[in-house]
């Protein structure tokens, strides 16, 4: 994406709102929709509530304000249109896809300089590296061939914003969070956008990835497989699995005593460890995609293990680690529940698609305003992300056109 794509969109812009439009309410929300919209794309430097309203819109910053604010649309509905079109024009892309469209669990922090938006505290900043002052929100991107789109998104609520006392109701109720809306861990909130995508029956993901802030979670797992989603997410290097199936591992019983039932931890070893006792020719070097300077290859390798969850043995799934070819390389590790047919190479493919989320941020962080808003409200920071996600999607559709038209 480039400031120059960016502008040439927002030329196109009137014809993708009529398809929103109704969803805003009355004219003058409808109004207000299509300059922040445009404003997100066209303001050349801040893009908040203020030079939006001056710059693109009727110059009124207070009906901004509480458009963003407070107004009554739903930003559920958004989300729903925005993956309607999703599934539209960009999930036939997929069609010949080896991995078909995947759905991206990444979560973004917003330093804040405040303790009164909504969800702010003292908490890990992906961005950043370190802990910060700062919001955090759990996203949903599909990806495609043809390009990525927010499918769905919420705010991170800290422990901190959910306790049962009058300080903590009075601090809610000024940033208009919902009294329904109570601590949930980020895992947890992942799993309900993928299970209210699933729902709406729009957009069918093939595939689910995730680092290991949610690869570690069981519960997260547990509620994938029982959605039926099939996913490669990251683990810690720490994690355990069983080397043999653990059904076979139970002791025999020696006539005295009770009689085992649970398998013995013998063959239990961390990931990095089953990694380190694989031959050299095990490991096979895959081109996953095309990089800044050409192609960008990692040496992948597979092996069918047996998950320990929750402390006990799991379903059998895959382990698949990735290596860099550095002098001192860099290794990832994956689990996988794809059935025991499913090629390295689509393994491979699904977890360096993770890679997407993160030009997703960049691009909607450095051209969009992602980070940018001007709102301490629950209902705004939601409004706001999912007005951004309708102008990344606008600039993606158009970005394809450009390119169809230059090759014709």
């Amino acid at each position: 994406m480039t400031e120059d794509e960016v502008r040439a969109a927002a030329e196109r812009l009137v014809e993708f709102h009529e398809r929103f439009a109704p969803l805003f309410g009355k004219e003058q929300a409808q109004d207000n929709a299509y300059s922040y919209v445009k404003g997100l794309m066209v303001c050349p430097e801040r893009k908040s509530i203020e030079p939006i309203a001056l710059n693109v819109g009727n110059g009124n910053v207070s009906a901004m304000q509480k458009f963003v604010n407070i107004a009554p649309w739903d930003h559920g509905d958004i989300q729903a249109e925005v993956q309607a079109v999703f599934a539209e024009e960009l999930v036939p892309t997929a069609a010949d896809s080896p991995v078909g469209v995947v759905g991206i669990v990444d979560e973004s922090g917003f330093s804040k300089k405040g303790d009164h938006s909504a969800g702010v505290a003292r908490q890990h900043n992906g961005r950043l590296g370190k802990e910060d002052n700062c919001q955090v929100g759990v996203f949903l991107v599909g990806v495609t061939p043809g390009g990525a789109a927010l499918l769905d998104h919420e705010l991170y609520l800290p422990e901190d914003w959910c306790e049962d006392t009058e300080a903590c109701h009075d601090r809610r109720a000024k940033v208009h969070i919902p009294e329904r809306v109570g601590f949930r861990t980020k895992p947890a909130i992942a799993a309900e956008l993928i299970r209210l995508t699933l729902a709406l029956g729009v957009v069918t993901l093939d595939w689910i990835t995730a680092d290991e802030e949610y690869g570690r979670n069981g519960d997260f797992l547990d509620e994938l497989e029982a959605l039926g989603h099939r996913y490669v997410v990251e683990v810690p290097v720490n994690t355990t699995v069983w080397t043999e199936d653990p059904a076979g591992c139970v002791p025999p019983y020696g006539g005295r005593g009770r009689v085992p039932t649970q398998p013995s931890r013998a063959s239990v070893r961390s990931v990095a460890a089953v990694a380190a006792a694989l031959p050299a020719e095990s490991w096979q070097a895959l081109e996953v995609r095309q990089g800044a300077k050409g192609p960008l290859v990692f040496e992948f390798v597979a092996v069918r293990v047996w998950a320990v969850r929750h402390g006990v043995a799991g379903p059998p799934i895959w382990l698949l680690v990735r290596r860099s070819l550095e002098a001192t390389p860099e290794i990832k590790y994956y689990v996988s529940n794809g059935d025991a047919a499913t090629p390295l190479r689509v393994l491979a493919q699904v977890a360096c698609t993770r890679h997407e989320v993160e030009a997703y941020f960049e691009d909607a962080k450095s051209y969009l305003g992602m980070a940018q808003y001007e709102t301490r409200s629950w209902i705004g920071w939601h409004h706001h992300m999912s007005l951004v996600g309708m102008a990344h999607l606008f600039i993606t559709m158009t970005c394809r056109d450009l390119k169809k038209k230059r090759r014709g």
